[in-house]
């Protein structure tokens, strides 16, 4: 197991040793929670279970680092624990290799889903098997903790998975650990018994963070922070830092958020969906009056916005050679967001995405143009 955590003093040495060796621009980085974080993050969610996919995306790890990247996301459940175990690979050949230590690396994961172990069961009776015999006949769970099948978290069934997670990416501590797509759990619960299965779960991942397990903790959703607030899959902001500080005062660490963001999902940025004090403001204005940061996935929207984009986009990001470039370049450049997440399973879309490493964002206000074209 590698000990430490991403800190301030490691992720700036990583930093300005790319920026002096490999001239990545200087506003590739931004500070983070005090760390020094690249704009461009690699995720891990596409992708079979099987080795070939295996050892493309450890390559890929392997090769983001060394062209500057330093914040990895996946989650227990992609690849059926596969991508983790994956990154856990990586992890050891960078400090092997002397290309990267454990404290330059800002490594995120999540649980809610049901993770199998390696493989996808074949048919639906092997997956209810597999849920019976491992979550509720060792009494890990409970019928009751769980949503459409699928979906859990509570707090011994987090427990489990931060353990599992741990183990798998084969590190002492977790960076920011999601509680993934929490919203899963209103299709059974009322508002205020969700509410009250989120103060159990963020009591569990305070106590994990008091131990050193995590650093920080947040939720990653898909719909609940662009949903209307008359949706039944609403998540509001202010809601969840509330419970947080009931729990934990200002120190909590309720303090990172994920969720799409890209040219054709601008909801964090355009809809005003959530209401902090008397106002009501787009999620990532709500963020940084909260002092929540904000990572974005589906940059590329799995690869829907890599073609046939607006000339308008060219015109507004020129020099770049692909539409694909040009997202991310849109989404690295949003005004409060932090780091734009973008699958990369292998090491030759790494080395083409990790070209923007050498270029500033470009300005908001070509950002604010587009938005406001695009709306």
């Amino acid at each position: 197991m590698l000990p430490g955590f991403a800190t301030p003093e490691f992720t700036a040495a990583f930093a300005a040793r790319h920026i002096q060796e490999q001239g990545v621009a200087t506003g590739h980085y931004r500070t983070v929670r005090g760390l020094t974080v690249g704009s461009v993050g690699l995720g891990t969610y596409l992708g079979d279970a099987d080795a070939e996919t295996d050892d493309s995306y450890e390559s890929a790890v392997v090769e983001f680092v060394k062209l500057g990247g330093n914040l990895i996301d996946t989650a227990i459940n992609y690849r059926a624990q596969r991508s983790e175990r994956s990154i856990g690979r990586a992890l050891k050949r960078l400090e092997h290799e002397a290309v990267a230590r454990r404290e330059e690396l800002v490594l995120c994961t999540k649980g809610g889903y049901f993770s199998f172990d390696g493989r996808y069961p074949k048919t639906r009776k092997d997956v209810q098997d597999w849920v019976e015999k491992t979550f509720f006949e060792t009494g890990i769970l409970q019928r009751d903790d769980v949503a459409q099948a699928c979906h859990a978290m509570s707090p011994a069934y987090l427990r489990h998975q931060i353990a599992a997670s741990l183990g798998n990416l084969g590190v002492d501590t977790i960076d920011v650990y999601y509680l993934h797509n929490p919203e899963t759990q209103l299709a059974n619960l009322d508002r205020a018994g969700f509410l009250k299965r989120v103060r159990a779960a963020f009591e569990t991942l305070e106590e994990y963070a008091a131990a050193g397990a995590i650093r920080w903790y947040g939720c990653a959703t898909w719909n609940g922070f662009r949903a209307a607030p008359t949706s039944d899959e609403y998540l509001s902001l202010e809601e969840l830092v509330a419970a947080a500080r009931d729990i934990a005062g200002d120190g909590h660490r309720f303090r990172f958020v994920q969720l799409p963001f890209n040219l054709a999902m601008l909801e964090a940025a355009r809809f005003a969906n959530q209401r902090v004090g008397d106002r009501l403001m787009p999620l990532f204005e709500a963020a940084h009056r909260l002092d929540i940061t904000c990572i974005a996935s589906a940059s590329i929207l799995q690869g829907k916005l890599a073609q046939e984009l607006p000339e308008a986009i060219a015109e507004a990001f020129p020099g770049l050679p692909s539409d694909a470039l040009r997202s991310i370049q849109f989404n690295r450049s949003a005004p409060n967001l932090d780091c734009t997440l973008v699958g990369m399973g292998r090491a030759p879309h790494v080395v083409e995405n990790m070209g923007l490493a050498k270029r500033p964002p470009a300005p908001p206000e070509t950002v604010k143009r587009l938005l406001l074209k695009l709306a």
